[in-house]
């Protein structure tokens, strides 16, 4: 008996489908002024605590509301905005920092090397979140002190890498050729290294990203990052566990999206680590 199946282009299509789930998820937060439905800080005593599909006085509560009758909604769309500006820029500084500790140490050798790997091996023994919590706890919460944090505590896992690769690329001819044409060690690293190793840096990158996000999360549900009234997915679980009894809503879906987010970032990094690694 015969069997359909789909054509190849849409097979391919739905094998992307965490590219496709993360891009809605980062359209939302883009837009988030437009598609939410209310706003996010408005408050009604009046209808907290009530179940997805609640209406009142014309308004649809779609995904419920919470114990001060917050469009929970509305609040996971705004709390998207908070998650993945927090993972995007964290995940741009810990990795130019990381990358350039790393490049110099592999290019540079001697005493450069010694001194920076073993910064790179001090920061890795280390717990990230143990690290992260008593930075927070320092400089105090807040949007700007969450990214500077993780940066500062995930930067390591970069240097190592970039160090790694750039052992493996600086004595190759073309660099070879181009230290003895004059140019210098920073014009080596940019234009000869750095277009090598960025590959292996990117999958790196697109798993750093799902973990930025679990990180954010846990430091917002422990009353360490982004402050209230401002709708975070990690302040959110915090208030939820109050309520999962008798307002389960209002915990089940930030922490849906969570998993979501972090699921398709992991996703990708595996798909595009399997790529590379066929194309070598």
């Amino acid at each position: 008996m015969a069997t359909l199946a789909a054509p190849s282009h849409i097979r391919r299509a739905l094998a992307w489908w965490p590219a496709w789930l993360l891009a809605a998820l980062t359209l939302a937060a883009i837009f988030a002024p437009w598609i939410a439905p209310l706003d996010p800080d408005r408050q009604n005593l009046l209808a907290r605590l009530k179940a997805p599909g609640f209406e009142a006085r014309g308004v649809t509560f779609w995904l419920g509301s919470d114990e001060l009758g917050r469009d929970v909604l509305s609040r996971l769309i705004y709390g998207a905005q908070v998650s993945l500006s927090v993972a995007v820029l964290s995940v741009l500084l810990s990795g130019v920092l990381g990358v350039t500790v790393g490049m110099a140490a592999g290019y540079l050798r001697g005493w450069a090397e010694t001194i920076l790997m073993r910064l790179v091996d001090i920061f890795l023994s280390i717990p990230a979140i143990l690290l992260a919590i008593i930075t927070v706890a320092v400089l105090g919460p807040g949007f700007i002190n969450v990214i500077l944090v993780l940066a500062l505590t995930r930067w390591p896992r970069y240097a190592r890498v970039a160090y790694g690769q750039t052992l493996a690329i600086a004595d190759r001819p073309f660099v070879t050729l181009a230290r003895a044409m004059g140019a210098s060690p920073t014009r080596v690293l940019a234009l000869h290294i750095l277009p090598n190793i960025i590959g292996p840096l990117l999958v790196v990158a697109t798993l750093e990203f799902g973990l930025m996000v679990l990180f954010e999360a846990g430091l917002s549900f422990l009353g360490l990052g982004v402050q209230p009234p401002t709708a975070s997915w990690g302040s959110m679980l915090s208030t939820g566990r109050n309520y999962v009894g008798s307002a389960w809503w209002i915990a089940t879906f930030p922490g849906f999206a969570l998993f979501a987010l972090v699921l398709s970032a992991n996703l990708i990094g595996d798909r595009l680590g399997d790529r590379m690694g066929k194309g070598r």
